[in-house]
């Protein structure tokens, strides 16, 4: 990781945390849901819905195809996200998805099979690199996230192509790199909301 050690900046946030790990999730198609289900929600709205959705459902193509709307919607999943979710496991179902389509294929030809489905974006297929199939150079400057985390860290003013370039040095450990931007954000959240509250 000594790419990330090499930003001064990012070095202090590794030396706090210690080693950071991505690693592939058990079940490709689940962590796909996961991603769809975590679009323009917060992490707690999310995460609600997600233990929602996993208590009623067998996470599998075949189960979500054939649920019921009214049951999905129960758990909390928007119209447009019961389509989203229909239309990726349709997609895994059709096309023969498996964790072995996608170790063959390259980051960028993951993207292009994922965004192909209406409902994933570059967003939640970059997600899906980095959390599903545990790709380690991966950077979703689409998220929210890290756009406030590298707006902290390295000034307000930064444009996206920025922080693209900026993020070119941390190559080939990008997504290990978000982990720290995530945990950097989180820390300064808290601290902020330790202050008002005392």
């Amino acid at each position: 990781m000594q790419p990330l050690r090499n930003d001064p900046v990012l070095a202090e946030i590794v030396e706090a945390h210690g080693p950071l790990e991505l690693s592939a999730a058990d079940e490709p198609f689940e962590r796909l849901v996961v991603s769809i289900v975590n679009q323009q929600l917060s992490t707690a709205a999310a995460s609600s819905i997600r233990e929602r959705l996993f208590a009623r459902h067998e996470i599998t193509p075949e189960s979500l195809i054939r649920a019921d709307d009214e049951s999905l919607r129960e758990a909390g999943l928007s119209g447009q996200k019961i389509e989203y979710v229909r239309n990726a496991a349709r997609a895994f179902r059709d096309r023969g998805l498996t964790r072995a389509t996608f170790e063959g294929m390259t980051d960028e030809e993951v993207v292009d099979e994922l965004t192909a489905i209406r409902g994933v974006g570059a967003w939640t297929a970059k997600t899906f690199l980095m959390f599903g199939l545990g790709r380690e150079d991966v950077f979703p400057v689409e998220d929210l996230g890290i756009r406030n985390g590298m707006r902290h860290l390295y000034g307000e003013g930064m444009s996206r192509e920025e922080m693209v370039e900026r993020a070119k040095a941390w190559r080939p450990y990008r997504s290990v790199a978000c982990l720290y931007v995530w945990h950097a954000y989180d820390d300064a959240r808290a601290r902020d909301s330790a202050k008002k509250s005392a």
